[in-house]
């Protein structure tokens, strides 16, 4: 009795141990991880880096700008190394994300402030970005932006 005791005991504790909380990181849900891609992608056009951007825009990505052009990937990066205004300020929020599967849309606002001809210049950007979930990762197929008055 004593041993089918102990028995018991131990594999009670065992079972315990197993299914306890670990101290992993919390999972991110898509919403988030494409609110942090979105985040970085806007730093990293201020720090001009490509690279950073390079690896979050898919190969066949075309961007619509404010302006009405177009561009592709490669248009895309130039913009960014050549990046050279004077920003005071950048603020993204707004954020509305829906997932389809391996399909997102995220819309936000961007509220830039900064220097034009040594005047204080503001900027408000709505932006519509479609990413796609390809290798384990987000990659952005599309970028619209559209100024907003």
């Amino acid at each position: 009795m004593t041993i089918l005791l102990r028995g018991t005991a131990t594999c009670l504790l065992a079972f315990f141990l197993c299914i306890r909380p670990t101290t992993a990181q919390p999972v991110q849900s898509d919403q988030q991880v494409l609110i942090e891609l979105e985040r970085g992608w806007n730093e990293a056009v201020y720090r001009q880096d490509a690279d950073f951007v390079a690896n979050l825009l898919a190969d066949e990505f075309i961007g619509t700008y404010e302006d009405g052009t177009r561009g592709d990937k490669a248009r895309e990066l130039t913009l960014v190394a050549e990046f050279n205004q004077q920003v005071v300020s950048a603020v993204q929020n707004d954020f509305t994300v829906k997932v389809y599967g391996d399909t997102a849309v995220v819309w936000f606002t961007l509220n830039l402030v900064g220097m034009q001809q040594g005047q204080r210049a503001e900027l408000a950007l709505r932006y519509t970005d479609v990413w796609i979930l390809r290798d384990g990762r987000w990659q952005c197929v599309s970028s619209q932006s559209t100024r907003v008055d």
